[in-house]
This record gives C-alpha cells, structure tokens and sequence, in this order.
C-alpha cells in the first residue's frame, strides 16, 4: 500500500508518499504560501532533482490539487493513478482529551476537532482545511489523523493537572497535554528496537530539541510526564519561547511595558528563549557562531537551554525511579555535538556519560553514550511522517 502524508499549516503544506511494503519514502515537497501572492510547490521525487513550479492556490484545496498533480506527473510522479494511494495520514496538532491514538476520520472525528478549535487557534483550523480538502478531491480514499497529543494521553492526573480550581479543569479543560508526541513516540520505538528490548521493560526519556523542544518520561512504554502543557509554552526555553516562568511575570512586564494580552503573549512566544537572551539569534548554530567571536550573551543563552534539559532529565529520573536510556532527536538534539555534551556533562553520579569520540557525529541513528555507563544515551533521527503513515497503513488495513 502507498500512503500520502499530509501536514497542513496556515499557508504552506508538507507532503510525502511512502510505500509501506517496505517503508520507502517514494517522494516528498513543499507547498508555501498557499493564499498569497507567489504560491509554489516543491516536489523531490526520491533520486531525483527538487522541481519547483510557481502557480496561483488560492486555498488548502488548490493546494491538495497541485500535490495530487505532482504525484501523478508523467516524469516526477510517482504513481499513475490516484486509486494507487490507499490511504492518507493527517497530521493534527490538537485532540484534547477525546483520542489517545490515530483514528480513522469519521464526521464525529471532524466534530471532535472543531471543540478542539479552541485549544489550538492557529494549528487546528488548518488542520481541518486539509482534511476537507482532501475529502473533497479523494472522497473514496481512507483518511487517518494522528494527533500531537495522543501519545501523550497515558500521563495520570498528578502529572496532567495544573493546582488550580478544579472546575477550570472540568468547564475548561485546562490541564497539561504535550506536543511532538508523534516524534517522542517514534525514537521511544526506535530505542527499544536499537537496544533490543521490549519497550515494556524500558524507562526512556526522550529529548526532542530543535526551535520547539520538549523532554518526555516513557515507562514501559507509556508516557508518565512531558515538559509542554496547556500549549507548547510551557516547559524547556526554546528558540523564541520563554518556557517555565512565574505567571506573575506576565502582568508584571505588561503593567510595566504598557502592553495588551496579545502584546505580552507574543513576547512570551515570538521574542524570548535564547533569542530573547541572545538578543542575536533563535537559531544554535548563529549562536555558537558568536559564541566562538566572544558573545557572552549568546554563551549564557546555551548554558541556561541546557541547563533547563538537565532539569527535566533529573526530574525525570526521579519520576521513574531511574532510567535505562536517554534519547537525543529534532535539529539540536539530532547535529548540536557541543550542546549535547553540554547536557549530558557532569551527569556522572546518575550513570550518563557520553564518549566524546561516539559523539562526533550528526543526524545517524547511533548509540553515543561511554561503553562504561550505565544509562544508555542514543542519537535518533525523528521521522515523524514514518511515524504517522504506520499508523494510518495499520489502520486503513483494518
């Protein structure tokens, strides 16, 4: 069976089409500026050049049409017809507390998605237009969803629960929920493949670092706690989000700065982390680039990101009564040799001990920790799209 994967944002779109008789990635592009001025998409089939076409899409669904054309086209495609497609995977960021796996979509699914409008504003709206777009030029085609937060809905009530009043929970559902659960759950499988042991018998915690970043406990195979929470504000400083802060906080510089909610909000999400103390960059590697020219800001920046990894880590630890393997994956986790170094440095007593010459490496799936250590530290490369199109192949199966 060939399954396309598809992952709406607001105005772009990514695809790929694997074959899942051998997990094969047959093609893959981009979609951008789906809605404005300059649309294009960008199709790479497997072994062959990126073509790139400028063509009006004046929504999610000329979008759909252009990536089912390219799929199809006579030298770039790489199916000749769409009855060769068996299924599609959904990426959708928000569930709420209504599924805690893929599911097929169903009408009542697309009811469930539009509660969850609310939970994630600027993800799940387009999310849905995907979707429908895809049912509309695809109507006989299965159609999967699998959801951010799923793999994350194993955590019990002391880890999801915030110590508000209750009824914020119950009218509200205000609770913590976690995000990149489509990664965790991909390199946490891999782990246990890697190390050969059932994922039931392991205590993992996978650190998914990259402009977003969140740790996450996994015992025996079910999440027990993650760092992000109502949305993905919450936890790990990032690129340009604060992480962990004191609420009082936001009033604070608000009254201060003279600023509204939205105002605050944006500051908290779009001009903080290690931009926000850099005042250079959210990106690692501009960063170490100025660290390297003496940039004491762009220095502390790193040294308070992997400070807040190590705590969760410790945390983590202590949760779940130890652990057998740490798991690095995402941009910085995957290519940052020095920053996961920085981590993992001075971890001794809890067992973790890299090997610096294991650990020259970047973006291969390969074990790095000391031959001596007692926790297993892993480099996993996320394949979220895998991830996604093995659920929608074993579900569109049934």
């Amino acid at each position: 069976m060939k399954v396309l994967v598809i992952n709406c944002g607001s105005s772009s779109l990514k695809y790929q089409v694997l074959d899942m008789t051998n997990e094969s990635l047959l093609c893959k592009g981009l979609v951008e500026r789906i809605g404005m001025e300059g649309s294009v998409i960008n199709h790479t089939k497997t072994g062959c050049e990126k073509v790139v076409n400028v063509v009006p899409m004046n929504d999610h669904k000329d979008a759909i049409a252009q990536v089912l054309a390219a799929i199809q086209d006579p030298e770039n495609g790489v199916v000749s017809d769409m009855s060769e497609i068996g299924a599609v995977g959904h990426r959708v960021v928000h569930a709420g507390e209504m599924y805690s796996d893929s599911v097929l979509i169903t009408e009542s699914v697309m009811d469930a998605l539009e509660q969850c409008v609310e939970l994630a504003p600027l993800h799940n709206p387009p999310n849905i237009l995907g979707i429908r777009a895809c049912q509309a030029l695809m109507p006989d085609t299965p159609m999967v969803a699998v959801f951010d937060t799923a793999f994350h809905q194993t955590m019990p009530p002391q880890s999801y629960l915030y110590a508000l009043p209750y009824e914020y929970y119950t009218k509200y559902k205000i609770r913590r929920y976690g995000f990149h659960g489509t990664s965790h759950k991909y390199v946490s499988q891999r782990a246990a493949a890697m190390l050969n042991v059932n994922i039931e018998d392991l205590k993992l915690i996978t650190c998914h670092l990259g402009n977003g970043a969140s740790v996450t406990a996994i015992k025996h195979g079910k999440v027990i706690d993650t760092s992000m929470g109502f949305t993905p504000l919450e936890g790990l400083v990032m690129g340009t989000r604060s992480g962990d802060i004191d609420p009082a906080i936001v009033d604070y510089i608000r009254d201060k700065e003279n600023l509204t909610p939205e105002q605050v909000n944006n500051v908290l999400n779009k001009k903080s982390g290690v931009l926000g103390i850099s005042g250079v960059s959210s990106d690692f590697r501009d960063l170490e680039a100025a660290v390297e020219e003496g940039n004491e800001r762009a220095q502390l920046a790193l040294r308070v990101f992997a400070q807040r990894v190590r705590f969760y880590i410790g945390a983590y630890i202590a949760e779940m009564n130890g652990v057998d393997a740490i798991v690095f994956t995402a941009g910085v986790g995957e290519n940052d040799i020095g920053m996961r170094e920085f981590i993992c440095n001075d971890m001794g007593n809890l067992g973790i001990k890299l090997d610096p010459f294991k650990n020259k490496v970047r973006g291969q799936e390969t074990i790095i920790s000391a031959d001596d250590a007692k926790v297993k530290v892993l480099l996993i490369p996320t394949n979220e799209e895998l991830m996604i199109a093995r659920d929608t192949y074993k579900l569109a199966r049934k």
